[in-house]
C-alpha cells in the first residue's frame, strides 16, 4: 500500500504570491499550520491566528524558517473584538490583506438527538460567525484595491454527513453557501471567493484508509497547495467553487466492498 500511495514532497511554487500577505485562522495545528508554512514558502506575509497561544508561536516558527515572514496573534475570532485585533495587526505590519484563509472552527458536534443548545452554537453558529467576522474585515481593505481573494475551508461534511457531529456539518454546508453568496457579491469587486473542502487529513503521519480510493489520509501540505493554487492567477478565473482534496472520498457511491 505505501509504496503504491506515497506522500509527494510538493514543490509547487506561485511566483506571484511573493510579497502579499495572507492571514490565516485556526492556524496553530493541523491544516491550519501546514496552510501558514506553504504560504511563507511561496514568499509571502502571514498572519496566523489561533487561541493556542503555544501551537501559534510554533506554527510562527516554523514559518519563518521556510523562508517567509509570519507573526502571530493569539485570538478567538468569533469575537468582533478578536477578529478585529488579527486584522489590525495585519495592517500595521503589511498594510494590506491580499488573501484571506478562514480556517478557524470548532470541531466538537453531536448527533442531532442530542445536540443541546450549548453545542449547536458552538458548532454552528461559532463556525459560521468566524467565517463572517473575518471576511467583513478584509472585504473593506480588498474593495478598495479592487483585488483579492478570500479562501473558506470546509469539509467532506459540507456535501455528505458523518455520524454524529450534525452541528458540524450543517455549519459546514453554510459555509459553503456562503462562499457561492459571496463570490456571486464580490465578483464585480475584483474579489474571488472560493471553498477547499479536506477529507482525512493527519498532519505527515502516513495512515492507510480502505474506504479512500487513493488509500490514504491526505496531509496538511497536499490541502495547504490547494489554497495557495486558488489565491494564485494560476486561478485567476475560477470563485465560487469548493474544491474537495479528499483523495477521492466523495466521487465514490459507497465504500469498497458494498455494492447496490
Amino acid at each position: 500500500m505505501e509504496e503504491l500511495h506515497p506522500i509527494p514532497n510538493i514543490e509547487a511554487r506561485f511566483p506571484d504570491l511573493a510579497g502579499k500577505t495572507a492571514i490565516v485562522t485556526g492556524a496553530s495545528r493541523n491544516i491550519g499550520a501546514g496552510i501558514c508554512i506553504f504560504l511563507a514558502r511561496q514568499g509571502m506575509n502571514v498572519v496566523a491566528a489561533a487561541r493556542t497561544l503555544e501551537g501559534i508561536q510554533a506554527t510562527a516558527e516554523k514559518a519563518n524558517a521556510s523562508g517567509g515572514r509570519c507573526i502571530w496573534v493569539q485570538a478567538d475570532v468569533s469575537t468582533a473584538e478578536d477578529a478585529k485585533k488579527v486584522f489590525d495587526a495585519a495592517m500595521a505590519e503589511y498594510g494590506t490583506v491580499d488573501l484571506m484563509v478562514n480556517n478557524a472552527a470548532h470541531l466538537n458536534s453531536r448527533a442531532i438527538h442530542a445536540l443541546d443548545e450549548d453545542m449547536y452554537q458552538k458548532s454552528f453558529e461559532k463556525n459560521v460567525r468566524m467565517v463572517y467576522n473575518m471576511s467583513r474585515l478584509v472585504i473593506t481593505r480588498m474593495m478598495e484595491g479592487k483585488r483579492g481573494c478570500i479562501i473558506n475551508i470546509s469539509s467532506v461534511g459540507g456535501l455528505r454527513a458523518h455520524r454524529g457531529v450534525c452541528g458540524y456539518d450543517a455549519s459546514k454546508g453554510a459555509i459553503d453557501a456562503m462562499t457561492r453568496s459571496m463570490a456571486v457579491d464580490l465578483a464585480p469587486h475584483g474579489i474571488r471567493v472560493n471553498g477547499v473542502a479536506p477529507g482525512l487529513t493527519r498532519g505527515t503521519t502516513y495512515i492507510k484508509v480502505d474506504g479512500i480510493p487513493l488509500g490514504r489520509a491526505g496531509q496538511a501540505h497536499e490541502m495547504a497547495a490547494a489554497v495557495a493554487f486558488l489565491a494564485s492567477n494560476a486561478a485567476a478565473y475560477i470563485t465560487g467553487q469548493t474544491i474537495y482534496v479528499d483523495g477521492g472520498l466523495t466521487c465514490q457511491l459507497t465504500p469498497p466492498g458494498i455494492f447496490i
